[in-house]
């Protein structure tokens, strides 16, 4: 191959996902359930933990906001009442929770973003009404939560949008959970994400998608952006072989 051709090759690599690329690695799955030897959440666990939560925050009936940074910002299962983007210090986000469902399989793991200490995470703000706060959580709790422990619980933070600072429910991760992951590389993140997939969808999905909705918020996350770019190349790779 010429030093033209190896050019043009080098510029015809995505600098980022495309759902033509995503749609590469898309493919219809069943939902295997739970793994052998996991316990989920019973509604007398969910709803046990939702009161805790929000007896924590003394809550009394008022609007409460939750801090968002990965597919809340794109998969929201209600609606809101303002979004506003916002700072969260001390926190920052990282692909740590190994998926054996919803976007990955016993025989193909995937990873999940949630919060670790540390840095800091630029997201979005959600204003919940007061009225809906129960209703609303309890659905999402029922998402972001389904095995105990719960891999990323949720826990009451404080949050800057411009100079004011606001208390809000993030959901972070347990660093002792048996599912939580530490210590992984872009590189080793990205070999993940680019060919797992479970029923709910693809780990280049997930990354795409967030990528996607924080540009929307006017955020630019360099670490999201260094790895939608490997697993873009990779899976540039995969269609430019046939597969």
């Amino acid at each position: 191959m010429d030093q033209t051709s190896t050019t043009r090759r080098q510029r015809s690599v995505p600098l980022r996902l495309t759902t033509e690329l995503v749609a590469l690695v898309a493919r219809k799955m069943e939902d295997s359930g739970p793994a052998p030897g996991v316990v989920v959440h019973t509604d007398e666990d969910y709803e046990a933990s939702l009161q805790a939560v929000l007896h924590a925050g003394a809550w009394q009936g008022e609007d409460i906001w939750l801090f968002a940074y990965g597919s809340l910002l794109w998969n929201r299962p209600f609606e809101v009442e303002e979004q506003v983007a916002a700072v969260l210090h001390g926190w920052h986000r990282a692909f740590c929770i190994r998926l054996t469902r919803f976007r990955g399989t016993p025989d193909q793991p995937g990873l999940m973003m949630s919060l670790v200490p540390g840095g800091s995470c630029r997201g979005a703000l959600y204003r919940v009404a007061g009225h809906r706060v129960l209703a609303d959580l309890r659905k999402l709790w029922r998402r972001e939560m389904t095995v105990k422990p719960p891999t990323s619980p949720p826990r009451w933070i404080t949050a800057k949008a411009g100079q004011a600072a606001v208390r809000a429910i993030a959901f972070t991760a347990d660093r002792k959970g048996r599912n939580f992951v530490a210590g992984l590389t872009d590189e080793e993140i990205a070999s993940v994400l680019y060919k797992a997939v479970g029923h709910w969808g693809s780990g280049a999905e997930y990354l795409m998608q967030t990528v996607d909705h924080l540009e929307c918020l006017g955020i630019r996350d360099a670490n999201l952006w260094r790895l939608q770019r490997l697993v873009a190349q990779r899976l540039f790779e995969l269609k430019a072989a046939g597969r």
